[in-house]
């Protein structure tokens, strides 16, 4: 039997809103991460675009959020067209909203249809897209930061709210805009909300390298996935950052149709076999965990939860409970201490 190394939790996530069926009501939504909240997994990602009708998955994750009391829960949010100024304050009042279990995926707007929505400027190239993606993920860094975390005082009989002097402007200048800060939500209870990259795309991976506190991935043998694992580390190191502190997950599509026409899928037609498939690769090193992407969530999540995340909690691989309350928690991550921190400051 294969185990995890015992330094090394392994990290369990989830989509519940791929492709079409993003236009589910919010209560759908609630219901899922009831399910996968009682599975004990790390994550839920909602997936969102500009071209495709539905509910906007930020605002279905806040009406989750006092729904549910552990799960983390990231809203795929697209930077292009986007001011991100209220990106990163709606992110913030989601972290507010769900008392620090708020991330991000972030994602970029292709394609002229798109653009036309917005009708100020055409589609750039993909890797302008990422680039600015990734200036805005630092800048919403920086105005989560632009609060002290003593900023608010609330002194009543003064009428003060916030010491102005724990405000702080950020002035930033990317390649397309320009922030000048502070921001007007507190700085979250996460200090940074999880960032989440879709890396399964090559030019997606300097971006995450260099963002992301969680990367997803796409491979067909632990071989590849242990390869684009070590590559997103050394990418990171090179930025200056901590590898150990990225956390790497396989993305895997469960329950579609295969190409000749055979619905179910082979992840989720033998759960004890996944969760071998997890086990091994977690336990060699090629990956920190997995995101489940179900055809139909409504269906393939229970079955996920029941069979796989259920055999893998048999072997003692996996939390029978949440031991944090952060996402950043679940995910062995510690709180950012804030750049306008006086210096020897805790997280």
């Amino acid at each position: 039997m294969t185990r995890a190394h015992p330094h090394r939790p392994l990290h369990l996530a989830a989509e519940i809103a791929p492709g079409a069926v993003g236009t589910r009501a919010a209560a759908d939504a609630v219901a899922l991460a009831r399910i996968g909240e009682e599975a004990g997994l790390d994550f839920l990602t909602h997936d969102d675009s500009f071209s495709r009708p539905g509910l906007d998955a930020l605002a279905v994750l806040s009406r989750v959020a006092p729904a549910t009391r552990s799960i983390g829960l990231v809203p795929t949010v697209t930077t292009t067209h986007t001011e991100p100024f209220h990106v990163q304050a709606a992110v913030a009042t989601l972290d507010w909203v769900s008392r620090g279990r708020a991330g991000w995926r972030v994602e970029v707007s292709h394609g002229a249809a798109e653009a036309a929505l917005f009708g100020r400027r055409a589609a750039p190239p993909t890797a302008a897209l990422w680039q600015e993606a990734g200036e805005v993920a630092e800048v919403a860094r920086r105005l989560w930061d632009s609060w002290e975390d003593d900023a608010e005082i609330r002194d009543v009989p003064t009428g003060r709210f916030i010491d102005r002097d724990k405000l702080h402007h950020v002035d930033f200048q990317g390649s397309v805009f320009s922030v000048k800060g502070p921001s007007i939500v507190p700085r979250p209870p996460q200090g940074h909300p999880v960032v989440v990259v879709d890396a399964t795309r090559p030019e997606t991976r300097e971006t995450a390298a260099r963002h992301a506190d969680v990367a997803l991935i796409r491979a067909a043998s632990p071989e590849e996935a242990a390869g684009l694992r070590a590559e997103l580390h050394r990418a990171a190191r090179a930025h200056g950052r901590d590898p150990e502190l990225l956390r790497v997950l396989l993305s895997v599509p469960a329950g579609h149709s295969d190409p000749s026409g055979h619905s179910g899928g082979s992840d989720l037609a033998d759960p004890a076999a996944l969760a071998e498939r997890i086990a091994a690769w977690h336990g060699g090193r090629a990956v920190d965990g997995l995101h489940l992407v179900p055809a139909d969530p409504a269906r393939d999540l229970p079955r996920f939860a029941a069979g796989t995340v259920a055999a893998l909690r048999g072997r003692g691989l996996f939390r029978t409970e949440y031991a944090g309350t952060t996402l950043r928690d679940h995910l062995g991550l510690p709180r950012p201490v804030s750049q306008y921190a006086p210096k020897g400051a805790d997280a």
